[in-house]
């Protein structure tokens, strides 16, 4: 199955809007839906990708239950926060490592996410690190496109 890269990733701002929530009331869609019309008004950016950023607390996958609320986030990458249009927040993401999978294939699949946390992830020589985890959708993302292409980066830390 898919290897991923591991690689440094050099600290990010971002800019966008967030919402709570979690698997069984998914609110993807919505936070998507209120970002897009908008996302021309922020300023500064560093490229066109899009980034869809999850914040999950310490605990959240430790027993896994669909409950469990995060912070979802639809953002896009700047420069620097000179300006943040109206109703949006800003974000910094720490430098650190991260495994990165290229993913082709419909984002509504999620059994890419059942790949890296079942098997890649138990069989690596890294253990999840409790930093946000993002997907960037660039010029290649489709929605909900079997043809579909974005990078999935998930926080890692060496076991070793």
């Amino acid at each position: 199955m898919m290897q991923p890269q591991i690689r440094l990733l050099q600290e990010k701002r971002l800019v966008g809007i967030n919402l709570s929530m979690s698997l069984a009331q998914n609110r993807t869609g919505e936070l998507w839906k209120t970002f897009m019309p908008r996302q021309g008004a922020v300023k500064n950016r560093i490229n066109s990708d899009l980034i869809s950023l999850q914040i999950y607390g310490p605990t959240y996958f430790e027993g896994f239950n669909p409950q469990n609320s995060f912070v979802k986030w639809a953002t896009a990458e700047v420069k620097d926060f000179t300006e943040v249009p109206d109703g949006m927040e800003t974000l910094i993401v720490d430098s650190g490592d991260y495994a990165v999978f290229h993913y082709k294939g419909s984002s509504a699949d999620r059994s890419i996410f059942q790949y890296i946390f079942g098997e890649w992830l138990l069989n690596s020589d890294y253990f999840l690190d409790n930093r946000p985890h993002f997907e960037v959708l660039g010029k290649n993302y489709r929605n909900n496109d079997p043809q579909s292409e974005e990078e999935i980066w998930i926080p890692v830390k060496s076991r070793v």
